[in-house]
């Protein structure tokens, strides 16, 4: 939380976005400083189904009691131009978990994964990330990540950070690898 000076304190919004990678992994090196200052860090990643094994959520169960992630997506892509009526749901059932654990305020962290590209799909309303954002507990900080950060959430959030691909080794036909990219 941030001391504004005149004794107040708020929790900040930061959005992690562009078209480079490492927008997840930064919100979790955020996380781990949260877990590390007694906090603890509620992640919901949107668009990411329970069937791969993400390093960071192999990591949280075995290592990190403090940090809690939630898949709301599935193993499957998305059709951006025709989402199907699953992914609607996972959406919705997400944010309707991300309103709960935001009003309960018992994490010093939440954190949404990739929800800036379920708005820029249609699974979720950009007005409704917006009222969520707003009706906070005040204690609370928020990260969004995902590239495509509306211009509304670019105008309420507190930091914005951009994330650039200057190169890739995709480019070079090198696959996702475990521990880099999941």
């Amino acid at each position: 939380m941030e001391n504004r000076g005149d004794g107040s304190k708020k929790g900040l919004v930061l959005v992690y976005t562009g078209d480079g990678k490492g927008k997840t992994t930064a919100a979790l090196g955020l996380a781990l400083r949260a877990i590390g200052h007694g906090q603890e860090v509620y992640m919901i990643q949107f668009m990411k189904g329970p069937g791969n094994e993400y390093g960071e959520r192999k990591a949280a169960r075995d290592h990190l009691k403090a940090l809690t992630i939630v898949p709301s997506g599935r193993d499957e892509f998305v059709n951006r131009n025709n989402p199907s009526e699953v992914d609607l749901n996972l959406a919705a059932r997400g944010m309707d978990l991300a309103r709960e654990v935001v009003r309960r305020g018992q994490h010093g962290l939440v954190i949404l994964d990739e929800v800036n590209v379920a708005v820029d799909y249609g699974l979720v309303k950009v007005e409704e990330l917006l009222d969520l954002i707003r009706t906070k507990p005040d204690h609370v900080n928020m990260v969004l990540t995902g590239r495509g950060a509306r211009e509304e959430i670019v105008e309420i959030a507190d930091t914005i950070s951009e994330v650039k691909e200057i190169k890739h080794h995709y480019r070079k036909g090198i696959p996702a690898r475990k521990g880099i990219e999941f």
